[in-house]
């Protein structure tokens, strides 16, 4: 792994593609609006000469993404993509619970008529499936595992929030916008000092957490640990807001 520019990494190098792990608050490709805002795509082609997109994460997902470097690796990913060949889990930090601990979310998305940029779950849209497993429960949050068997927009925030468990802090689809010390030390004796009301996470607490798939024979896995602010979330649930 190295680092280059804008804070994120190559985490998996060969002559076919990259795979990047991206800091949260940078767009995977240009903005279809205004093409110079910074972005992940044209920065590594800054660097690597002519990339190629393969997939997308949402401009506030953290975590890993992979890049074609050639015509050919970006054909054969864009299928293994559309045969459900390639594996790709996701780590989310929810507000509630699923109503079980492991499941499968089968609801069809679609774009919604309401709101412009956002998704919906609707009976005419596009087959979607999402794979969930509850990894570690607080009082009013949890951490869960999803595995996408189908790469919608928004898929993972859609389902669960369709489930009423949405990702902490998003925007569009959840209930709490901003997460702060003080909101996790609401019952306990306060200092109420400064730091208690800076925010511990407010941006979309979703984190790509690993990609695998078959190529050239060799077996490739390839995993990010979650991000600075997830992290930090973490620990301070476990320590104000256990069960």
């Amino acid at each position: 792994m190295h680092k280059i520019k804008k804070g994120f990494s190559i985490l998996f190098e060969n002559n076919d593609f990259l795979i990047v792990d991206k800091p949260s608050g940078l767009l995977s490709i240009p903005d279809r609006f205004d093409i110079e805002k910074e972005n992940l795509s044209t920065l590594l082609s800054s660097q690597f000469g002519e990339i190629f997109t393969v997939h997308r994460l949402d401009k506030e997902t953290s975590g890993v993404i992979c890049f074609a470097k050639n015509k050919d690796s970006h054909k054969t990913l864009n299928e293994m993509f559309e045969n459900r060949d390639i594996d790709k889990r996701y780590y989310a930090i929810c507000e509630k619970s699923p109503p079980e601990e492991i499941g499968i979310i089968d609801a069809p998305i679609a774009h919604s008529h309401s709101q412009s940029g956002k998704m919906c779950i609707h009976s005419r849209g596009k087959e979607s499936i999402t794979k969930f497993k509850l990894l570690k429960q607080w009082k009013n949050f949890c951490l869960i595992e999803c595995k996408l068997e189908t790469g919608r927009t928004h898929q993972i925030r859609v389902h669960l929030a369709y489930i009423d468990c949405p990702i902490a802090c998003d925007s569009l689809y959840g209930n709490i916008q901003i997460i702060t010390i003080q909101d996790l030390k609401r019952k306990s004796k306060l200092s109420k000092s400064e730091e208690e009301f800076k925010p511990l996470m407010n941006r979309t607490a979703l984190h790509a957490h690993s990609i695998g798939f078959s190529w050239k024979k060799e077996q490739i896995l390839v995993t990010s640990e979650l991000p600075k602010d997830m992290r930090a979330l973490v620990n301070q649930l476990d320590k104000w807001n256990t069960l």
